[in-house]
């Protein structure tokens, strides 16, 4: 799968980030500063919390410059 430089990906949920969109209000930081981290390289890190606990964050995005969508994987069943 390719990676673009503002997906981040734990498995269960991919995260994009549009940096156009963002307004800066810290709200993502705030909330959950172990993920959304604002002085390191890469600035998201989605094995610091719960799937549900980034969702919920993520959804308090007031730009809607972060969003998510679940990943799917296809089982093939004999």
């Amino acid at each position: 799968m390719q990676s673009y430089e503002n997906e981040f990906t734990n498995g269960e949920i991919t995260v994009t980030y549009e940096p156009k969109k963002c307004i800066h209000a810290d709200t993502c930081a705030k909330g959950l500063s172990d993920v959304f981290r604002t002085t390191v390289i890469p600035w998201i890190d989605l094995e610091a919390a719960a799937t549900e606990k980034v969702i919920s964050q993520i959804k308090k995005c007031p730009s809607g410059a972060l969003s998510f969508c679940y990943n799917s994987k296809r089982v093939l069943v004999k």
